[in-house]
């Protein structure tokens, strides 16, 4: 039986269909938790009709645990993880898991790691001829205009912080990285208590349990142990600023606008989620600018303001970036894109309607509960939720959570991270018709829907 609830939009009164449940709440499938002796976390969620299982280790550590002159440190330590350990070649240890019919994979993110845990031989061999393959690999996401722009934000968002710095690290640091800066890296973050152990799929938790008190029972500790999602980093600061590099020859300009957004915990988080949400994403190769509920996708297309945006919400653990990045080839009317699209973050403030905003969280809700399709993803969302905050919200959970924001919420964390605030801009490619830094910072406070 389901409620009618009536909304007043743009001065009309109209029923609107009720919340729609996307999780299922019978039968769901728990995260069972141990934690071990020497404060390793083990997490499973068995699946029982599940013929395959993801079984990974997440580490509370990333390129933000690094120093300037060891940037880079933790993704070069994901490449030598895979060229053999004390037990097994490097040939040896991709037979035997072929023959499982299983595969590896590692990543490094800027505050966690996913990768092999132990024995790592290190050859200095294999870090030379690594050396290469990173170099190659950077020159490849020296290509991709997206990573770009976005190394860029967060290098003049936190200038001169952990968070500022890119994973792969600059090229004199890939080229300098030894040996005795890799074991360094492990002996001070690879611990126990910094680690989840997670399995889902067709895993049984008490077998997961004695695997890894059998393996990973002789990993060291912390000096001072914390409890996972609490690991203290220096206070972030946010700074408005930007960086813009100017390329005539490329067809078109990519440009991200960011203010200081929120952390992983933060009781804002969800609702900073809706907000995104409202703001939405458009390209125009994809078409159906006139179908989809985001006012911006109607203003830009309509306009022809730009060829595509994406709006974000990045967190970490003390910190986050909130905001758009537009691609256009329309270079004569980019102060038109960054009008509008302030005009549309100003007017959360004065507040979004309550229907686009009960939109914006059925279209979130099954956005994030699609994102867990598969047990790759399911034990990803563990691994990460368990190092970032030390607990797993269910499905469940996420879209009770969705569910309690309102429009007064949209509107009150607009006017707190939105309205009249600092930001930061980066910008690549034929840039000249964008506006002066100080005049797009002015629109944030001096704009009138």
């Amino acid at each position: 039986m389901y409620d009618i609830t009536v909304f007043k939009d743009n001065g009309m009164t109209r029923p609107i269909r009720p919340l729609r449940s996307f999780a299922t709440v019978v039968n769901s499938p728990t995260t069972q938790l141990t934690t071990l002796s020497n404060g390793l976390t083990v997490a499973t969620e068995a699946h029982p009709h599940a013929e395959t299982a993801t079984v990974g280790v997440w580490i509370d550590a990333g390129s933000r645990a690094e120093t300037d002159k060891t940037n880079g440190t933790a993704h070069f330590l994901e490449h030598m993880a895979f060229k053999g350990t004390n037990k097994r070649s490097q040939h040896a240890l991709e037979l035997e898991v072929e023959n499982l019919g299983a595969h590896l994979n590692a990543y490094t993110s800027r505050e966690q790691t996913v990768d092999i845990l132990q024995n790592s031989k290190l050859e200095n061999s294999a870090i030379e001829r690594e050396r290469d393959v990173i170099l190659r690999e950077q020159q490849e996401v020296d290509k991709q205009m997206e990573e770009v722009v976005f190394d860029h934000l967060h290098a003049v968002a936190f200038q001169g912080q952990p968070l500022g710095r890119t994973i792969l690290g600059p090229k004199q640091n890939i080229l300098s990285i030894n040996r005795n800066d890799l074991d360094s890296y492990i002996k001070t973050n690879y611990t126990a208590d910094r680690m989840v152990l997670v399995g889902t799929g067709g895993v049984d938790h008490n077998e997961l349990v004695k695997h890894a008190e059998k393996h990973f029972s002789s990993l060291p500790v912390s000096a001072n142990p914390i409890p996972l999602g609490r690991l203290a980093h220096p206070k972030t600061q946010f700074i408005g600023s930007e960086v813009r590099i100017r390329d005539d020859t490329s067809p078109t300009a990519h440009i991200a606008i960011a203010v200081e957004g929120v952390g992983w915990s933060s009781p804002d988080y969800y609702p900073m989620l809706v907000m995104q949400s409202i703001m939405g994403n458009w390209d125009r190769s994809l078409g159906a600018a006139s179908l989809m509920s985001s006012q911006l996708s109607h203003i830009i297309s309509s306009n022809n303001l730009a060829n595509s945006f994406m709006s974000f919400s990045t967190s970490y653990s003390d910190t986050g970036l909130w905001g758009i990045y537009l691609v256009t080839e329309n270079l004569m009317n980019m102060d038109d894109l960054a009008h509008f699209t302030l005009r549309e973050w100003t007017r959360m403030s004065i507040g979004a309607s309550d229907v686009e905003v009960e939109r914006a969280k059925s279209q979130l809700k099954a956005s994030l509960l699609l994102s867990l399709d598969g047990t790759t993803p399911i034990a990803e969302d563990i691994g990460r939720q368990l190092v970032t905050s030390g607990r797993r919200m269910t499905p469940q959970q996420i879209e009770f959570a969705v569910d309690a924001v309102s429009s007064a919420d949209i509107k009150r964390v607009a006017q707190k991270y939105l309205w009249d605030q600092d930001i930061a801009i980066a910008a690549v490619g034929p840039i000249e018709g964008l506006l002066d830094y100080n005049r797009i910072r002015a629109d944030m406070s001096s704009l009138v829907y």
